[in-house]
């Protein structure tokens, strides 16, 4: 079951920051694409409340767009 949740969590990761980037790339603001995966992210958990999902949202966005500008400096 903990390997499931796991893997399950990764694509969800995966799918939210995917779908951040392309938005941005086509030229949404920050604000609306970040509204459109916290969407998404409901969606797929509509259990998650919406401070929750929002949380969860941005550390992940956080984390890799961190990540990237690093690896990008």
């Amino acid at each position: 079951m903990g390997q499931d949740f796991s893997m399950i969590a990764r694509r969800c990761e995966r799918a939210v920051v995917t779908a951040y980037r392309e938005l941005r790339v086509v030229g949404s603001d920050d604000l609306s694409a970040f509204q459109a995966c916290t969407a998404l992210y409901r969606i797929h958990h509509p259990e998650a409340s919406v401070s929750e999902a929002r949380r969860l949202v941005a550390e992940w966005i956080d984390h890799h767009l961190s990540e990237r500008m690093t690896l990008n400096t």
